[in-house]
């Protein structure tokens, strides 16, 4: 009986292994997506502001309000 206790116990021991193994890379696909998504937050806002950068800019020197076409 002791074997088989043992062979029992080996094998719910296996298992609970790659059940955790398997939660452990879902939360880090989780963490993945999770960073690329505030990775593209930043982006997003970094381009929003240097955007409104050059609109002040081209607003107090006035480049920009005529384009020349002539060659």
């Amino acid at each position: 009986m002791d074997l088989v206790n043992a062979i029992v116990g080996m094998k719910q021991a296996s298992i609970t292994s790659q059940v955790q193994m398997r939660v452990a890379a879902k939360i880090m696909d989780a963490q993945r997506m999770n960073g690329a998504a505030a990775l593209k937050l930043l982006d997003a806002a970094n381009v929003g502001a240097a955007r409104a950068g050059d609109e002040l800019v081209a607003a107090a020197t006035g480049l920009g309000g005529e384009l020349d076409v002539y060659a």
